[in-house]
């Protein structure tokens, strides 16, 4: 594969070489079975990812979704914090190594070597990530280090770097979601924790949120405090959305006809080091009506605010019709 393909676009020649010998039927039956233990309850002990077609249809249907968000949370955490890069990934339950692929894309030319480990319960998605890795042409990804654990309370964490956990959570237990959180939060100088951009999604980021506050993390995105969460419980939820780009057998996978979809998500990143959040972060999709740009903010001190930029604004007002849905904004 070529090396100097961006990130996104090797990722899905990678997915489209694996997916040549898997026949359609028999991935949209898998997809449909995923999506229907996603939406359930999955017990700590029972992996998801069963064999090589489960995984293969995993990650026609997720990879690329779950990549695109775990790539705009560690953006956003490298905005935060520019002059810092993680020598070290470790990802835990990582499956096929979205995060790691998302990583290299954040990072991708970094100033010393990066070691990668993903972790996962898995053994057919480590050894599918594995060949994809293998065909990324990056560096990080060809040397990262699959290993085997169980994800739950009894696991115990390298000290690394970064620690990035990605729609880990919902597939946990609440008192094994509490006990990564807490070893993450022991083992990492940052830590990444991506959700789906759901109600109850948003409410397990919450929780990782003040877990990692009381191990004495500070918040580096998409918050810019570290006080509680403005929003009242039940009205509302924080989330953002990535764009993410499909291909024609991504398609095919997943029964749609636009070439482009938007992935929902819910994220935090906490930090043991300097780091210089956003003053305000835009929380909806900016409106934009003649004249006027509307936007609805979380800000250090006011909370939940709406602010409308016009023409008046001059300069601000060109840059809020830039603006996207979770960018930073001067408050």
């Amino acid at each position: 594969m070529n090396a100097t393909l961006p990130t996104s676009e090797a990722l899905r020649s990678a997915l489209a070489g694996l997916l040549e010998g898997l026949p359609p039927r028999q991935a949209t039956q898998a997809v449909e079975r995923l999506i229907a233990n996603y939406r359930g309850t999955t017990p700590t002990d029972a992996p998801v990812l069963r064999d090589r077609s489960d995984v293969a249809a995993y990650a026609a249907y997720r990879m690329p979704a779950t990549f695109e968000a775990v790539r705009a949370a560690l953006a956003a955490l490298a905005d935060a914090a520019p002059d810092w890069e993680p020598g070290s990934h470790l990802d835990v339950g990582g499956g096929t190594g979205a995060a790691v692929w998302a990583a290299d894309a954040v990072w991708d030319r970094p100033r010393t070597p990066r070691t990668t480990t993903v972790l996962d319960w898995a053994e057919p998605a480590l050894d599918l990530g594995r060949e994809l890795a293998a065909a990324s042409g990056a560096p990080a990804l060809r040397a990262a280090d699959w290993r085997r654990a169980r994800i739950g309370a009894q696991l115990e964490l390298p000290e690394s770097d970064l620690v990035t956990v990605s729609y880990v959570l919902k597939e946990l237990t609440a008192p094994d979601r509490d006990a990564l959180v807490t070893e993450a939060a022991r083992a990492a100088r940052a830590v990444v924790i991506v959700e789906p951009g759901t109600p109850d999604g948003y409410l397990r980021i919450i929780e990782a949120r003040d877990r990692l506050i009381a191990a004495g993390l500070r918040i580096a995105a998409p918050c810019p405090h570290d006080a509680a969460c403005p929003i009242e419980p039940g009205t509302d939820w924080c989330h953002f959305a990535a764009r993410v780009s499909r291909s024609s057998l991504h398609r095919q996978i997943k029964g749609g006809s636009l070439p482009y979809e938007d992935e929902k998500y819910s994220y935090v990143a906490a930090v043991r080091f300097d780091a210089l959040p956003v003053s305000a972060r835009v929380t909806r999709k900016p409106q934009i009506r003649k004249g006027q740009v509307l936007l609805e903010l979380c800000t250090v001190d006011d909370g939940l605010r709406r602010d409308t930029v016009t023409k008046r604004h001059g300069a601000l007002y060109r840059e809020a019709r830039d603006v996207a849905w979770g960018d930073g904004w001067p408050s």
